[in-house]
């Protein structure tokens, strides 16, 4: 039974997954998620069933615009999946409980603000504003322990993004800044902290890998976000035992 419910979140994922890149590709750009129907940037040639099998369709296509052969990003079918993951991940570490609620719409989140981040370099107002104040929400519904807990992370993540904005004069992008107060609501202070750690970690990584490929040595911006994304859902899951295992180390 747990294998079959596992699947169950996996596919609602992947099929949410889909509708999560329309979401992070449209709202930057002011454009409306129901209307015009999904087509093909190019030759606006509009989609049909076949086309929009989350994973699959790409997979048939070759990814390629079935009309005008234009290569498919394979970041389509790639958030598809991770979507899917981050749901099954979610039932297997909270099973039916009202963190589970916490965890699909956090993943949900980290999904739609990575597309963006990765399109356009911009988290916007309109992805993360509605998100605090359904966080809010969801915070009092499921509480940390202690309940101010989850408000705390949230100041504290703001005022620290914002104190490194300052002092790098602008290093910072303000999506990222008020992301992290949204961040800080589900995770709390000491997860807050370690999932930006993490983050800086995950995005000086990447960052390294791109200048030794490219043979770059001057600075090549990279977006933030999907490192944040990682760095949060790695804190969210797994904080506690990595803070624990850390503090026994002294």
């Amino acid at each position: 039974m747990e294998m079959y419910n596992m699947l169950v979140f996996f596919l609602f994922g992947v099929i949410f997954g889909s509708f999560y890149n329309v979401v992070g590709l449209r709202v930057p750009k002011g454009e409306s998620v129901v209307s015009p129907p999904s087509h093909c940037t190019v030759c606006d040639r509009r989609l049909t069933a076949i086309d929009l099998v989350p994973i699959f369709s790409y997979l048939l296509l070759k990814g390629r615009c079935r009309k005008c052969k234009t290569k498919i990003s394979p970041i389509y079918p790639f958030m598809e999946l991770m979507t899917g993951l981050l749901f099954m991940h979610s039932y297997a570490i909270f099973g039916f409980s009202k963190e589970l609620i916490v965890a699909l719409l956090f993943a949900s989140l980290l999904v739609i603000m990575t597309v963006s981040d990765i399109a356009y370099m911009l988290i916007p107002n309109k992805i993360v504003y509605p998100a605090f104040v359904l966080f809010i929400a969801l915070r009092w519904m499921s509480p940390l322990d202690p309940w101010w807990y989850a408000f705390v992370g949230s100041a504290v993540g703001f005022s620290l993004l914002l104190l490194i904005a300052i002092l790098s004069k602008g290093g910072m992008g303000g999506g990222d800044i008020k992301l992290y107060a949204v961040l800080g609501l589900v995770l709390g202070v000491w997860n807050t902290l370690l999932s930006l750690f993490l983050a800086s970690l995950i995005a000086l990584g990447y960052g390294a890998f791109i200048l030794a490929k490219r043979k770059q040595k001057r600075r090549v911006p990279i977006p933030f976000g999907p490192a944040i994304a990682l760095g949060a859902w790695i804190s969210y899951i797994y904080g506690e035992q990595m803070i624990d295992w850390y503090l026994r180390l002294f």
